[in-house]
């Protein structure tokens, strides 16, 4: 008895109460009948009663031949019945038996002999229906076959996760004989493998009855211990006909090959992304420095953790470079990019400085010798020669710097520099599909790298053109305080043509010049150099603006043809006023104390190189402390506002007559140009002042 008075087995375990019909016996509907010594029925089960027809009550007492055996078969059936009463062999096989209902039916029988305690004879039988019985043989047989001849592996576990049975093919792929498998559970045949991705979801699908279907595993086994194999897992619930847990049975192929081929299409599928990426992400302006960044970012986190591009300075500044083997190279980190903060990027050259590479540094070698430099596992050894100095080798083996690559920047058949990669938290070494994605990566950056680089030589050179074209200091002129400001348009943008000037004239006079060249490039520059040129030479003539604008305009029509708009005014501080004619310029501003800042209301006449219509000059007061504000259209035009709108602006930040005219320009340049304007702007403030 159990500890609470419930009948226990010998194992233990509580015995199970009554159950309604269920099991192997339940299908076929065996049938037991049992016979004295002269043949006559004593005992008569309910199955009886349905197999042959009679009830109890009519079979009880009755000669068993005479009521289920047709007569032809009578001497067969008492020769067999003898048999068994006198030697106690049994017997089994079918016979055709009589129904109530006067039909024959096979039965399949099996029959044996009783002794019971006072040493009395008698003859049991037990019947099934044949057709019932080969049925189930049939499907028996069938279920083994395909057990024993699947090559998927097959096993059944109790409900402990102890095995049962399992099939050939599952022993060939533990590497296991059956008989080890047997009441052993999963860890203890498979200890090679994490026991929770097996035992975990069995035990899952014992308490839920709900099937697991094709999961995955991954783990060796002793049938090949030095290989990682993928499986593909099914488990299943075993329930008898009364709904009691029998255990699991579990299926399992070896997908390995097709884990294999389908992680290879996801890499390809991935690496043709990155690809793609690159090709919309790197090179979206002509910023060198971004170019560079954009590179970087691709290839983190895909490629690699840490990213860094590195140029040869001298590539930069667009000089030729050859390296020897046994001298540093000069380089200039360009961009960095990693996956997260560490004392990675810490170790790594600091972006935008220029360094000496040391000869033996791996990027240094990948630079000289135009090859790509692949360390798929990096010793302690080898972190000298990757990184910038020792303190940075020990940084980087604190983060586990495991695997590196470097791979040269060629453009046109020249090398930039190099694509810099580490791996630290991705366990993958780098392998030559990594070096074949890092190839395509670097040869479609590097020309876009190089195309910012000359780009960017060539404004720089422009523009250096631009800054020699304009005036330097203003010079000192009696009667007036002035200040200016240059400011090129954004980085990526071509320099263009806006120009200013102050020129004394005789009289104690100044002429004060505005101009911008419609287009950009050197030709601007140029052709501003001209025109400026030009003005001074005409202004020294001391001619009335208007005048000046209409000779100008011919010298304009003489160059290349250009357009360009242009203010020009001269101050009289005697007579305390300017004359001013415009050529298709905006208007200058005028800021009087006291009065509220306004638009000059001047014919606008029309730009120079245009031609046909006649200049005017305007002439209006400018008394000590007053200012003029003269500006090209870079400070006020956006694409986002109306020009009428930004005017207002201009005006609105011009409230205050008394501030510094330096604070001014600095002021109007904050405020009104935007570093992405793609035009550049020319700033001049004249403020009159009293004559000594």
């Amino acid at each position: 008895m159990s500890a609470a008075g419930v009948p226990a087995t010998e194992s233990g375990e509580p015995e199970r109460g009554p159950e309604r019909p269920g099991g192997l016996l339940d299908v076929l509907g065996v049938a037991s009948v049992v016979l004295d010594t002269r043949g006559r029925i004593v005992l008569w089960s309910p199955q009886a009663e349905e197999l042959f027809g009679y009830s109890a009550q009519e079979a009880l007492g009755q000669y068993a031949a005479r009521l289920i055996v047709h007569e032809r078969h009578m001497e067969l059936v008492s020769k067999l019945f003898a048999d068994v009463m006198r030697t106690g062999q049994s017997w089994a096989g079918g016979f055709p038996v009589r129904h109530k209902d006067g039909s024959t039916r096979l039965v399949e029988f099996r029959n044996m002999r009783l002794l019971d305690d006072r040493g009395d004879v008698y003859a049991l039988g037990l019947a099934a229906d044949q057709s019932t019985v080969r049925r189930l043989e049939q499907d028996v047989a069938l279920s083994e076959r395909m057990v024993q001849q699947s090559p998927i592996g097959l096993a059944v576990l109790d409900a402990g996760l102890r095995f049962v049975s399992v099939n050939p093919a599952l022993e060939t792929m533990h590497g296991v004989p059956a008989a080890q498998h047997t009441g052993r559970t999963l860890r203890e045949v498979l200890p090679q493998l994490d026991p929770d991705e097996l035992e975990v979801p069995a035990r899952q699908v014992l308490a839920t009855g709900t099937p697991l279907v094709a999961h995955r595993v991954v783990g060796r086994t002793p049938a090949d211990p030095g290989q990682d194999h993928t499986w593909s897992m099914s488990l299943y619930r075993l329930d008898d006909a009364t709904g009691h847990v029998l255990g699991v049975a579990y299926s399992i192929l070896d997908v390995t090959e097709q884990h294999r081929v389908a992680v290879q299409a996801e890499t390809a599928r991935r690496r043709l992304a990155v690809i793609a990426d690159a090709s919309a992400r790197i090179g979206t302006t002509l910023e060198l420095e971004r170019t560079a960044l954009e590179l970087a970012e691709v290839a983190v986190p895909e490629l690699a953790d840490i990213a860094a591009v590195d140029l040869l300075d001298a590539v930069v500044e667009g000089r030729p470079s050859t390296l020897r083997p046994a001298e540093p190279a000069v380089m200039r980190a360009l961009a960095l990019r990693a996956e997260r903060e560490s004392e990675a990027v810490e170790a790594a050259d600091p972006p935008g400085e220029v360094a000496l590479y040391a000869p033996d540094r791996l990027v240094t070698q990948c630079v000289r010798t135009a090859e790509a430099v692949m360390l798929p596992r990096v010793s302690e050894e080898d972190l000298p020669r990757i990184a910038r100095s020792p303190e940075a080798a020990v940084m980087l083996g604190r983060v586990g710097l495991h695997s590196y690559l470097a791979v040269p920047l060629i453009a046109r058949g020249e090398v930039l520099g190099a694509l810099d990669l580490k791996r630290t938290r991705n366990p993958a070494p780098f392998d030559a599909d990594d070096l074949l994605l890092a190839r395509e990566l670097a040869s479609r950056a590097a020309v876009q790298i190089d195309n910012a680089r000359w780009y960017q030589n060539a404004r720089n050179t422009a523009l250096t053109l631009q800054r020699s074209l304009l005036p330097g200091e203003p010079p000192v002129t009696t009667g007036l305080e002035v200040a200016s400001r240059y400011q090129p348009a954004g980085a990526t943008t071509e320099v263009g043509g806006d120009w200013f000037d102050v020129i004394p004239l005789d009289g104690d006079r100044t002429a004060l010049v505005v101009g911008d060249v419609m287009g950009s490039g050197i030709g601007a520059a140029a052709t501003m150099g001209r025109l400026r040129t030009a003005t001074t030479t005409l202004a020294s003539l001391g001619l009335d603006p208007a005048m000046l604008l209409e000779q100008l305009n011919r010298t304009s029509s003489a160059l290349e043809p250009s357009i360009a708009t242009c203010v020009y005014a001269v101050h009289d501080p005697h007579l305390r006023r300017c004359r001013i004619a415009n050529a298709g310029h905006l208007p200058p501003v005028r800021v009087r104390p006291g009065h509220p800042p306004e638009l000059l209301d001047l014919p606008t006449g029309v730009p120079l190189g245009v031609g046909g219509v006649e200049f005017s000059t305007v002439t209006v007061d400018f008394e000590p402390g007053d200012e003029l504000v003269f500006y090209t259209d870079g400070l006020v035009e956006t694409r986002c506002h109306s020009l009428d709108e930004r005017l207002d602006v201009l005006l609105s930040l011009l409230d205050d007559p008394g501030r510094p005219l330096e604070e001014t320009c600095d002021l109007l340049l904050r405020t009104l140009h935007h570093p992405d304007n793609h035009d550049d702007v020319a700033l001049l403030i004249a403020r009159a002042q009293e004559l000594a």
